[in-house]
Parts: C-alpha cells; structure tokens; sequence
C-alpha cells in the first residue's frame, strides 16, 4: 500500500460518530492510538467495530507503542488496517523482523523531537530507512516523558532537516492546529500532516469547526509547498517560546 503526497491525518477517534464527522470534514486518514503508555480512549474492540462498519480498512493508521513485530502485526490483523504507526522505542532488527513478517503493510516511525537530540533523529532515519515506508515527527513532552499527544509543537527547524534528509516521506505532527499548519508546512514541507489534541473541544472530542479549518488550511498549505519543490528557502532558528509551549 502507497498514500498519496498531501495526506491530512486527524488521530484519537473516540466512536463512531466521530469518525463520521472526520470524514465529512475532508480527513483522508483516522488514527487509532491503542497499546499507549496511558489510558487508551478507545477498546481495541470499538476500534474494530468503527473500522468495518465504516470501510475504513485503507484509510485507518494503527497508533501504539507495542515494540515487537509479532505483537504489532497481530493487533494490525486483528484490527483489518494495512497502515501503523509505531511509537515505541523499537529496534531496527524488530522493524527489520515487521517488515518481512507484514510486508504488504505500510509502516511509519515515529521521530520524537526532544531538546538537542537532532543527531540521533539523524541516526535513526539511517538505520530505519530500509524497514520502514516513512517517517512522523512528534514532540517530547520532557516533564512528562510523553512521546506525541502532548499539544505541544517543536522546532520546526529540526523537522525540516530530517525532510532534508530522510530518503522516506515525512509526516508533521506535534501541536498543529488551524492556527499556525500553514506556517509549519511552509517551514517543514513535509508530505502530510498529522493533529490531534488541539483539534478538541473543551470535553475531549473534536470540535467539528476546527477540524474543517485545520482540514482546508493544511491542504491549501501542503498544495502550495508541492508546487514550490525544487525551490530553496532559508529555514528559521529555533521556533519562538510561546509557540512551543502550544500557545499561538
């Protein structure tokens, strides 16, 4: 399986309803975070529920921390996706192992942006390049130790790097939100973007309003970075503190 370039990706479907309305809103693909660190907002079994009632068989992301390759197929399976995001700390001969396990699965890593870690971002887009379909970079919450979901985003100057370099897609994700995706597409010029936690409401479910602007301006933004490719442009320093505190 291949997504296209552009892709929009909105995570942490709570039902059914819910992932209706993401859909509606213009959303390609529905990420459902399971096996996380915390409380997971969804059973593996609703999940599978929203996923076949809906046909969302090619347009669901598994998002989960489990770190072997058995395990991270089986939930796949079990859960009728063909795409997964790993979070966890997993090896490159685990991701080695997925892939020959689950070769027709599309498999993106996540790249956790932390405080001055850019060389071991580096590292890993060397050692995992061969196993895996693509790459996603997320925040890291340093007081908490949370890897993503944190509403908070990071140097985009980082993020653009590993763009620079990664020979796999690069997907954006870390505190996005309708108020500043344009600004971090044309900054990062990645090949899709990812939100979740700034895209709720006051209670934990996505606003609807906000979904549809995030929707419309992460297109338009990811529209007019395609059409610039090639081009260069002077990527900022280190992104202005207010912004990475998840504040606009």
């Amino acid at each position: 399986m291949r997504a296209p370039k552009g892709i929009v990706q909105v995570a942490g479907v709570l039902d059914a309803q819910e992932a209706r309305m993401l859909l509606d809103c213009g959303a390609d693909l529905l990420g459902f975070p399971l096996k996380t660190p915390g409380n997971d907002e969804i059973t593996e079994d609703r999940a599978r529920e929203i996923i076949r009632s809906l046909n969302l068989e090619n347009r669901s992301v598994l998002i989960t921390y489990l770190n072997r390759a058995e395990s991270l197929a089986d939930l796949c399976g079990r859960l009728g996706v063909k795409m997964l995001q790993v979070h966890s700390e997993i090896s490159p001969e685990e991701a080695r192992r997925l892939r020959k396990t689950a070769p027709d699965l599309f498999i993106i890593k996540s790249l956790i942006v932390g405080t001055d870690n850019v060389e071991t971002l580096e590292a890993a887009v060397r050692d995992f390049s061969d196993w895996v379909d693509a790459f996603i970079t997320d925040t890291l919450d340093p007081q908490t130790g949370a890897r993503g979901a944190t509403g908070n985003v990071h140097n985009w100057a980082v993020s653009r790097r590993i763009v620079e370099r990664s020979p796999r897609p690069v997907i954006l994700a870390g505190g996005l939100c309708p108020e500043n995706v344009a600004r971090a597409v044309a900054v990062v010029r990645p090949w899709g973007v990812d939100a979740h936690t700034r895209l709720e409401g006051p209670r934990g479910r996505k606003d609807p309003l906000r979904v549809q602007s995030f929707v419309r301006r992460a297109r338009e933004a990811l529209s007019r970075a395609m059409d610039r490719e090639g081009e260069t442009e002077t990527v900022p320093g280190p992104i202005p503190e207010t912004m990475e505190s998840g504040t606009v």
